[in-house]
């Protein structure tokens, strides 16, 4: 009789969920991709659940401030966060990483495949990634290139570039990539590594210069920018945005949150606003079951690439 009571709460209570506001933390600036794509995904899940959806902005550290918040938060389902593959390097880059993203977080829903650009200024001499090569093999001092942060893919993507290619940049990381935008426009840094969908609408409306994009294939968005490997870089590693809980969270709660989530992901606007930004729809949507797992050999791939590349930080 005991264990029926206790099943039957626990019924109810996944039936009730959510009655509260649920807080979406996005652990970069407002205004990148990933703070993009979470309100907009935030009114479609206000619509499906009947709670609001409030989007917070904890950036720094690679994404580490605002994922460490959501690690020490309650697993009840109030507390979710949207994040990049960032999520999955830390392990590999950062010493004395107080979270584990595996132990400490329940993978609740993949949302789209995210590649990267490598991009420079539209009025820049440098017209292609033979021409980057060829510019900073005979620079005198070391070009650099622009990413949202030490030990994120597009450092970690960098440091291969030129591994593979032979030649030298200069990494200068910022707190995301609208607060590198403007040194980009204006040429204080020669190149930027940066997330697709943040990129593309400045590509498209001819202020930054596209040289090329990882991945195995073109972007539908960008079909004249050549991968990295059609351009002489043989590396197609992509990102990633999900959505992640605290662990321990319910059963019942996840596999709501992400029928849910999936719900909204599948709706025309949201398919549009991935594809016209250069990201790819996740398709068939994964279970959370099947995204943890997804998840959990993500987190061995990148950081191979992280070793690789020898990329540490305290």
């Amino acid at each position: 009789m005991a264990l029926g009571l206790v099943l039957s709460a626990g019924a109810v209570q996944a039936q009730a969920f959510p009655d509260k506001p649920i807080k979406l933390v996005v652990p970069f600036p407002a205004g990148g991709g990933t703070d993009i794509v979470a309100r907009k995904l935030g009114e479609h899940l206000r619509q499906d659940l009947g709670q609001p959806i409030v989007v917070d902005n904890k950036p720094g550290a690679s994404g580490n401030i605002g994922a460490d918040s959501v690690a020490r938060s309650s697993p009840d389902g109030y507390t979710l966060m949207l994040t990049a593959a960032p999520f999955a390097i830390a392990p590999a880059v950062f010493k004395g990483l107080s979270f584990d993203p595996v132990k400490d977080f329940e993978p609740v829903a993949q949302i789209a495949i995210v590649p990267l650009l490598l991009v420079t200024r539209a009025d820049s001499p440098i017209r292609s990634v033979a021409d980057l090569i060829a510019t900073a093999k005979k620079s005198s001092a070391p070009l650099s290139y622009a990413t949202f942060g030490n030990g994120a893919p597009p450092h970690l993507v960098g440091e291969r570039i030129q591994a593979l290619g032979g030649f030298k940049l200069t990494h200068v990381p910022y707190k995301g990539g609208q607060a590198a935008l403007p040194d980009i426009l204006s040429g204080l840094v020669d190149v930027a590594i940066m997330d697709v969908v943040s990129m593309t609408p400045l590509i498209k409306a001819g202020r930054l210069r596209a040289l090329a994009i990882t991945g195995s294939s073109r972007s539908p968005a960008l079909p004249d920018v050549p991968t990295l490997t059609q351009a002489g870089i043989p590396f197609d590693t992509v990102g990633w945005y999900a959505v992640f809980a605290p662990a321990r969270l319910s059963p019942a709660t996840a596999a709501r949150l992400n029928a849910s989530i999936n719900k909204a992901m599948a709706q025309p606007d949201m398919q549009r606003l991935l594809i016209d930004g250069g990201a790819i729809p996740v398709a068939p949507a994964p279970s959370a079951a099947e995204w943890r797992a997804a998840f959990a050999d993500n987190v061995k791939v990148w950081g191979e690439v992280a070793r690789t590349s020898n990329i540490t930080m305290d």
